[in-house]
């Protein structure tokens, strides 16, 4: 066995049906007096839900949070928790799993970066299975995948250990076998609780390690083209993993022991999962243009970073037009 470092998540984790109720017990447990609730617009009404659960002690509702963390939002809202070391608590009520990680990405002037902080993790996550019960299926598909892309890379980081690739392969495992139940039976309890765990372990995987190709050509998209996070990260992922399918033979392998009616081939795996979850899979369903490709493969190329296959233009470009046009992904790059 190689030499490896692992850094534990300080965060706390309370994981369960109704949790949300505990928001008070954790609000004197942490000796907080005043909070100020963040939510996305379209979710503000469960932010008055925790207002009462409170008892109207809060300072007040912020309600701008939104996709691509916009510099302009962070400045109004984020200063407040990780400019000035105040505590914070995440509620998360999709299973992308970012709630679990130090990373905060920004954009400005149609570039997206990321800052990493340990003051950007939460003291306390709690995962209430109950208000992921109305999420609808598209987007429990979608940020499910996104959750599994995070474990993906994970497997393959730079700095990976034996710790995080085995909660890898388990939040893998359980988000696949569990989106295609929820798409299927979005109120089936079993299947949220499967999925919403799979992500808490996705995410934690990308706290722990560094990521490669498929966030890099993620967040270019996102930042430069506006492209929808989840949705982006659904589309890209097959692509990426089949650019990088060469340089990794034993992750394939492990990943396609965990993926259902993978045949033993990863590629073929995830192909079967997203039409088995009814996604769009091109780029150009939310007006990515044919056009954009070659202008998203040069900026894709254009920083040097680590991923475990040399970053070359031309499949790179390719790799984007097959994400472009919605086709299956082929490890032919």
């Amino acid at each position: 066995m190689e030499a490896f470092e692992y850094n534990v998540s300080a965060a706390r984790i309370i994981f369960g049906g109704g949790t949300v109720s505990e928001i008070s017990g954790e609000v004197a447990r942490q000796k907080l007096t005043t909070l100020l609730l963040l939510s996305t617009p379209e979710q503000d009404d469960h932010a008055y839900q925790l207002k009462k659960l409170l008892n109207g002690n809060i300072a007040g509702v912020f309600s701008e949070a939104s996709m691509h963390t916009p510099s302009a939002i962070i400045k109004k809202a984020l200063t407040i928790s990780i400019r000035t070391g105040l505590p914070h608590i995440c509620i998360p009520k999709t299973y992308t799993g970012s709630e679990m990680t130090p990373i905060l990405g920004e954009t400005q002037d149609g570039q997206k970066t990321t800052r990493i902080d340990p003051k950007i993790l939460p003291g306390t996550v709690i995962y209430d299975v109950d208000l992921t019960m109305t999420l609808p299926t598209s987007m429990s598909a979608t940020s499910g995948v996104n959750a599994i892309a995070h474990a993906v890379e994970a497997l393959y980081a730079r700095n990976t250990n034996p710790i995080i690739s085995l909660l890898a392969l388990e939040g893998v495992k359980s988000l696949a076998d569990s989106l295609p139940r929820i798409v299927e039976s979005p109120t089936d309890v079993a299947s949220r609780q499967s999925a919403l765990y799979g992500a808490w372990l996705c995410g934690t995987c990308l706290g722990a390690v560094g990521m490669s190709l498929h966030h890099k050509l993620c967040h270019i998209l996102g930042g430069s083209f506006n492209m929808p996070h989840a949705e982006t990260h659904t589309i890209i992922l097959p692509h990426a993993l089949a650019y990088n399918s060469p340089a990794i033979p034993e992750v394939m392998k492990r990943l396609a022991d965990v993926l259902p009616a993978s045949g033993g081939n990863t590629i073929t795996g995830l192909n079967v999962l997203l039409q088995s979850l009814k996604v769009k899979r091109g780029l150009k369903d939310f007006g990515f243009k044919e056009e954009d490709v070659d202008k998203a493969a040069q900026i894709g190329v254009a920083n040097p970073y680590w991923n475990p296959r040399a970053i070359e233009i031309g499949p790179i470009r390719e790799l984007l037009r097959r994400a472009w046009a919605g086709e299956d992904a082929r490890a032919d790059l």
